[in-house]
């Protein structure tokens, strides 16, 4: 393939409101024997005020002494030209045509060791890896190459990379202003485990010699003693987060870490996962890098997970004063607020309302690759969307994950249809919140339902004649993606005509009052004592 092109992706990096802070974004990495069907996941939602859109960027061959443009997806901005592969792979969303998948959070690191003047910022280096790697550790080492060849422009990062077989975490900072590279740590997830990370380095000590499930760059720990980092001589072993991240305190633990304790304390309840270290209580044991799920999770269940609030615990956001009267979870940044000179903190849950979009990406060795690899795709907020299924051999997408954008509200843009939906959702949550979820459990469990007569199908096309079998999943995804995006039209309609002027209309049309919790009342009535008492007895009346 000729010409240079445009590294793009979807735009969405937010920005965290606690100090010391970057880029909101939470994954989870699943192993393939914690898994139902053996695949490998991984979750990535990207909270940023920026409409993503879902694209497609078609690999190919290239001439010898071809270069291409490197762009992130944040702007048009052209940072520099670096030479282009011989060979590159199809990438759909952040999975490529041989399986190889990646999800990214930003943790900040030393201040001092960032370096903008690196060619590649991190989504510029997640697309060129997934060109060019077909396996998740020759994607390990196509990271540390690529910053070694051309710069690394973003701060530190912890990125999740899986094949069809194995998931890792990577930790990667660079190096300062005047080197070029970064120093990293790579953790393979166990097959049968699970991680989560989520603006916040989760890697300290590891052995050093143990490279099937360990890898490092070979400076890791002589550049953190060159830069005074770490003491040999200390008698401590060598911890990276300790060395590149020393400024996790309490409020980066609230904001962070809670999303790992929401993850674990759901998928392990039987280990009863305290609460107190992302409360930031002193001398609190850290949570394991990796655990084993109580039982091995679906694709519906990983779902759920990114669609967490905290429910249940006492840090539900759903619950309470600052809840407001329906229940919402939805709470205004700043993240970090002020009253009378205080600072406090609104709890930081993996669901939220400023999300660009929520990815699950599955790989599966038990298919061909044609058919194995896909994300399921949902723009906006997960607790209030639609995951749908996009394989990475589709040859086109839907018209409506690709168009629109976020100055113009459009009716024909999937983004601005789901955030109708939330919007409308997240002032009266504890009302329209259940005909939500009704759609989204009749949509998902239809497409997870139908998906292995689907993918059956597409694996015994593929055996004989791909190309077909590539028609046949493009036309199965736009298909399914039209109508996810279709039902959420339909909703949004149906949600304005049923909850209307603090009214909710019946089975027959008629219009109900809604009134409020009396827990909400209690509140109410508490917090202005006599105010809404008035003298005699109070009748029923219609005024």
């Amino acid at each position: 393939m000729k010409g240079m092109r445009r590294l793009v992706a979807w735009a969405i990096l937010g920005a965290l409101a606690v100090p010391g802070s970057a880029s909101a974004c939470t994954n989870i990495v699943v192993g393939r024997k914690a898994t139902k069907d053996g695949s490998v996941l991984i979750t990535y939602t990207s909270d940023i005020a920026i409409m993503p859109r879902l694209l497609r960027v078609p690999g190919g061959s290239h001439a010898a002494g071809e270069t291409v443009e490197v762009k992130g997806w944040e702007s048009d901005d052209v940072r520099g030209r670096i030479p282009q592969a011989a060979i590159t792979y199809t990438v759909l969303g952040l999975v490529n045509e041989h399986q190889v998948s990646m999800g990214e959070t930003t943790t900040g690191g030393r201040r001092e060791l960032r370096d903008r003047k690196g060619l590649l910022d991190y989504d510029a280096l997640m697309l060129l890896v997934l060109e060019r790697a077909k396996t998740a550790r020759e994607a390990i080492g196509l990271v540390d190459s690529l910053c070694r060849e051309h710069g690394y422009g973003s701060s530190a990062e912890t990125f999740s990379i899986a094949d069809r077989n194995e998931a890792w975490i990577m930790e990667l900072i660079n190096k300062g202003p005047d080197r070029k590279g970064i120093v990293w740590v790579a953790a393979r997830v166990p097959d049968d485990g699970l991680t989560v990370h989520a603006n916040m380095s989760r890697i300290t000590t590891f052995p050093l010699d143990d490279p099937e499930n360990w890898l490092f760059a070979k400076d890791v720990i002589s550049f953190a003693v060159e830069k005074g980092y770490y003491d040999p001589k200390s008698g401590k072993p060598f911890s990276y987060r300790d060395a590149y991240h020393p400024d996790h305190g309490p409020s980066a633990r609230r904001a962070c870490a809670g999303r790992v304790w929401s993850v674990y304390r759901r998928a392990a309840p039987s280990r009863s996962f305290s609460d107190a270290w992302f409360r930031g209580e002193a001398g609190a044991e850290d949570y394991p890098l990796f655990i084993r799920p109580d039982r091995p999770l679906s694709v519906g269940d990983v779902m759920a997970l990114m669609r967490d609030h905290f429910e249940g615990t006492p840090y539900d956001m759903t619950k309470g004063a600052d809840a407001g009267p329906f229940g919402s979870p939805l709470r205004l940044r700043p993240l970090v607020f002020r009253v009378d000179g205080k600072e406090y903190m609104w709890e930081r849950p993996i669901s939220a309302p400023h999300a660009g979009f929520t990815i699950i990406n599955q790989t599966r060795a038990g298919l061909p690759d044609l058919v194995g690899g896909l994300t399921w795709f949902t723009p906006d907020d997960a607790s209030t969307s639609c995951f749908t299924p996009f394989y990475t051999s589709m040859e086109s997408l839907p018209a409506a994950y690709s168009a629109g954008d976020y100055r113009t509200f459009s009716w024909q843009s999937a983004f601005w249809v789901m955030n109708v939906v939330s919007n409308v959702t997240y002032d009266r949550w504890s009302h329209i919140i259940p005909d939500v979820r009704v759609a989204q459990s009749e949509q998902e469990a239809t497409l997870l339902k139908i998906q292995p007569a689907i993918e059956e199908a597409a694996a015994k096309l593929a055996a004989t004649d791909p190309a077909l079998a590539r028609s046949f999943l493009t036309n199965y995804g736009r298909s399914t993606a039209e109508a996810v995006f279709q039902r959420w039209r339909s909703l949004a309609e149906s949600l304005f005509a049923k909850h209307v002027d603090g009214y909710i209309k019946d089975a027959d049309g008629e219009a109900q009052e809604a009134g409020y919790s009396e827990s909400w009342l209690r509140h109410v009535v508490e917090s202005h004592p006599g105010r809404f008492s008035p003298p005699g007895k109070i009748g029923l009346t219609d005024y």
